[in-house]
């Protein structure tokens, strides 16, 4: 099939990440998208509708309230082709509720998640775990005799390996909040 394209077509199949020829995977990326919307009754559902209506998974969805009361930001985390998802967020732009779509997956960006785990612990391994808290600048927001939970807020990869390595003293509960991005504010010096 790639023969019967034109060096143009192959060039943006390329760059969305479209299969060339019959038979090949499509090129999937993971995607943080912040949408700014008018605080208003069903602004986030069809947000959400928008992507589940045209098959995308939302990894992760974090709302909360901005600077202005009269709005709210939401961060999205899916997967798509670049295509497709460039044009799911031609379509939420012009969502009524839609006040401003970015997209900061190829930016620089801050990103944060929080996590709120309960783990088992006994008395020969609370110290091991208090180590393993300390070098993921946790703490201990509750304790009983029996467990511990932890919060702990980090990048993504951090949460990751947090949780890998509480695995193995007993996860009895795990709460993660999803992540949240923001552009990171360079400093340009002259």
């Amino acid at each position: 099939m790639e023969s019967t394209l034109t060096p143009q077509q192959i060039f943006r199949k390329r760059a969305a990440g479209e299969p060339l020829n019959e038979g090949e995977t499509p090129q999937i990326r993971r995607h943080i998208i912040n949408v700014t919307l008018d605080n208003s009754i069903g602004a986030l559902n069809r947000v959400a509708n928008l992507f589940c209506q045209r098959g995308f998974n939302l990894e992760s969805v974090a709302v909360g309230k901005t600077d202005d009361t009269s709005l709210s930001r939401m961060t999205l985390v899916t997967a798509g082709t670049t295509r497709k998802v460039e044009q799911v967020l031609l379509q939420l732009e012009n969502l009524v509720d839609t006040v401003e779509v970015d997209d900061v997956t190829d930016l620089e960006f801050v990103e944060r998640e929080l996590c709120l785990l309960k783990v088992r612990y006994t008395s020969k391994n609370r110290s091991e775990v208090m180590d393993i808290l300390d070098i993921f600048k946790g703490r201990v927001v509750d304790i009983t005799p029996e467990t511990m939970t932890i919060e702990v807020t980090g990048p993504t990869k951090k949460i990751n390996a947090f949780v890998g390595m509480m695995e193995p003293f007993g996860i009895d509960e795990l709460h993660r909040s999803g992540r949240v991005a923001m552009r990171r504010a360079l400093v340009h010096g002259s």
